[in-house]
């Protein structure tokens, strides 16, 4: 046997080397297969005392050994925080951008490899969103193969790859508003109203049952949201991201009559939005709904951007940050400040109660933040 300052070489009857040295717990650990000569085993010891000393030496080097594929579908499987869409979107980018890592031992995804996968992802037709979306994914699957040691440290390293730069959202007017709404089939005038006034998205919409929908209080309630997969046909009820998802909002009287109109001729027994068949509402229906009556108003904004046209006039009303977020149901400042603009004509306005705050020195005149 061969003493050294880091490790034990003996020699087997074979005629082989053995390497075994002492882990940080005080294990004895035999190298993972015996060495044709002494100097093999010294330099396997060599490496290992090295990368213990970096701190890059791994007590479990099989979990390194599991392809990305297998990585990403026990994190999606296992991750209690990964709802059935977001893991469809997951799947669906794994098929459209990180096909040439999938098939590679996690332990061999280097930072230059996520380099050059990014920068070619970037110069193919992915979209960027997508892409973004795929860089996440990666980062979060590395962060768990860190923490479980399987490797050393995470290789995702691109300052702002996993940021997603999302696009200005149109805001309609309030006659916009109205226009939409006179134009929608009459059955779904109702979620215009909830997503555009109240502030609901649509799946929130397809949720609230007749019970939630208090009209003499001028309340609804939103306890639930329907979800329904791209890629699959399933469909199914959950509950809100957040405990701030479930709320009451107050509804605007002016919006009254037409909530009225919709629950004395088209709300059910149970949903409030409900097809022909009386059956819930499905949420493409609504969107197709939606598609063609924004086609004859003439304007381009999406279904969700009447949630947040919603927030963006309750923004301008003098609405505090927390008045919003309570409304909307959510939980950080971020969430819903991306739903905050400056609204048109607002800054004249500011500019014009400065002036008049300097002729009368009357700091009530401001008008209010927001």
């Amino acid at each position: 046997m061969v003493r050294r300052r880091f490790g034990l070489i003996r020699r087997l009857p074979s005629g082989r080397f053995q390497a075994s040295f002492t882990d940080p717990n005080r294990r004895r650990v035999n190298a993972p297969e015996t060495f044709r000569t002494e100097t093999d085993a010294r330099r396997f010891l060599d490496r290992i005392e090295q990368e213990m000393q970096r701190g890059h030496w791994l007590p479990d080097a099989g979990l390194g050994r599991r392809t990305l594929r297998d990585a990403c579908e026990a994190y999606l499987d296992e991750n209690p925080r990964v709802g059935e869409r977001w893991a469809e979107t997951c799947r669906r980018n794994m098929r459209l951008h990180l096909m040439d890592l999938l098939d590679m031992p996690i332990v061999t995804i280097t930072p230059p490899i996520v380099r050059a996968w990014h920068a070619k992802a970037l110069k193919g037709d992915g979209g960027r969103t997508s892409i973004s979306q795929s860089y996440r994914l990666l980062r979060s699957v590395m962060n768990v193969a860190v923490n479980d040691g399987a490797i050393p440290r995470n290789p995702c390293q691109i300052p702002g790859a996993g940021s997603e730069r999302t696009p200005e959202r149109s805001v309609a007017t309030p006659r916009q508003v109205a226009e939409l709404i006179e134009a929608i089939t009459p059955r779904y005038r109702a979620a215009v109203v909830l997503a555009a006034w109240c502030g609901l998205r649509r799946g929130e919409v397809c949720a609230i049952r007749t019970a939630d929908v208090d009209l003499e209080n001028r309340r609804v309630r939103v306890a639930k949201n329907w979800v329904e997969l791209l890629e699959s046909p399933r469909k199914f009820e959950k509950d809100p991201k957040s405990d701030a998802g479930k709320r009451t909002v107050t509804i605007p009287p002016h919006v009254l009559p037409t909530l009225q109109a919709h629950l004395e001729e088209f709300a059910g027994e149970e949903f409030f939005n409900v097809g022909r068949d009386g059956k819930r509402t499905r949420g493409n229906t609504v969107y197709q709904a939606f598609v063609r009556a924004r086609t004859k108003v003439g304007v381009d904004i999406s279904f969700h951007d009447l949630r947040h046209t919603g927030q963006t006039l309750a923004a301008s009303t003098g609405a505090s940050l927390a008045d919003l977020k309570q409304r909307l149901g959510h939980s950080s400042n971020a969430a819903a400040q991306r739903y905050m603009h400056a609204v048109e004509g607002r800054d004249a306005q500011i500019a014009d109660a400065l002036s008049t705050l300097a002729e009368q020195g009357d700091a009530a005149k401001l008008p209010k933040r927001f």
